[in-house]
């Protein structure tokens, strides 16, 4: 796993084996930035990050110049990497919610500029998504899902478009 621009370009950071993540590929990772460059400045934004895993999309925000990144991790695991690699990187502006998902979209009362999941594939409750994360997204914002081939949001209201990447696939709402 590595960060691809900004900051911390070129960055190798390497999850442990033990971790249950399935951290998103670098190849697909470059493809949804690509994407994004043409979407959004990274400049400034707040991110939330559902589902954080390695917080391997948060770390990239943040080395591209976002100026908040809140994390939401339920995973000891995870959370223990996360919180070592922002020290290792002397990264201070990621808020790492140690939380269930559902329980954190409940309760939270903030809007963000980008909001990105990364649930597992496998999760039960992962086509309510975008209508429980939605109302977080400020007017401008951009919300992507990750999922797999078996998920289609074509038909959502505030679906803009799906891109695939092998078994990966990022659908964008607005």
């Amino acid at each position: 796993m590595r960060i691809i621009s900004g900051k911390y370009r070129g960055r190798r950071l390497s999850p442990p084996k033990n971790i249950s993540a399935r951290p998103t590929t670098d190849f697909a990772k470059e493809s949804l930035f690509n994407l994004l460059n043409n979407r959004i400045d990274f400049e400034g934004i707040e991110m939330l990050d559902l589902f954080a895993g390695t917080g391997g999309i948060g770390l990239e925000m943040i080395s591209r110049g976002a100026k908040e990144v809140t994390s939401v991790e339920l995973a000891h695991t995870q959370q223990n990497f996360i919180i070592s690699t922002c020290k290792q990187l002397g990264i201070t502006n990621l808020n790492l919610v140690r939380a269930d998902v559902f329980k954190f979209i409940n309760a939270c009362h903030l809007q963000y500029d980008f909001i990105y999941a990364d649930p597992p594939y496998a999760l039960e409750r992962l086509a309510e998504l975008p209508d429980l994360v939605l109302p977080l997204l400020k007017s401008e914002g951009l919300f992507v899902l990750e999922h797999g081939k078996t998920h289609d949001f074509t038909s959502h209201p505030r679906w803009q478009s799906t891109r695939e990447y092998g078994s990966v696939h990022f659908s964008f709402f607005s």
